[in-house]
């Protein structure tokens, strides 16, 4: 007699709701005033971590919805035009989704260039929104500090990928 198998089921709550909240109270605080030694703390845009890890983990209806409520709450955290990240948010994720089955099961050097390329569409996209609508272009510089610690969160993304990716057998 066959010994039946348990099956990890993961649910919403572990791989959506948790890292979304994570990200929120992370987000808040780095949009705090705090000045260590002259300089300002990091603003990365912290999910895109989730923008890029959540369609590789399992498409849903519910992660574009989430997505959408942490780009305008960023939009409100960094007083931009409204809607500016959620796009951004939402293409990044577009993009992954559709380059789904070529990602999945690939090398983390993979995963990087293409997380490292899509957070620089993603950031030249905002970059030209805000200088059509401000008609000034923002600072390259600050443009750069931003990238470069958007771009170093990748360990947590692949962290993310890699616990939850097998996390429910029904969706091999």
């Amino acid at each position: 007699m066959r010994r039946p198998v348990a099956v990890r089921v993961v649910g919403p709550v572990q791989w959506i709701f948790i890292p979304a909240v994570v990200t929120l109270a992370v987000t808040i605080l780095l949009a705090t005033p705090v000045e260590l030694f002259g300089l300002n703390l990091p603003e990365p845009v912290i999910p895109m971590v989730l923008a890029f890890a959540w369609p590789l983990i399992r498409p849903t209806v519910t992660a574009p919805v989430i997505l959408t409520l942490l780009g305008l709450l960023l939009d409100i955290l960094t007083y931009g035009p409204l809607g500016l990240w959620a796009l951004a948010l939402l293409a990044i994720y577009a993009v992954v989704l559709v380059s789904r089955s070529f990602l999945i099961g690939q090398d983390t050097a993979v995963l990087f260039v293409w997380y490292a390329a899509c957070c620089t569409v993603a950031f030249l996209m905002a970059y030209a929104v805000v200088a059509v609508i401000v008609r000034n272009p923002p600072s390259i510089l600050a443009l750069i500090g931003q990238i470069v610690p958007t771009l170093l969160l990748f360990p947590f993304a692949n962290q993310l990928i890699e616990r939850f990716e097998d996390g429910d057998v029904r969706f091999r």
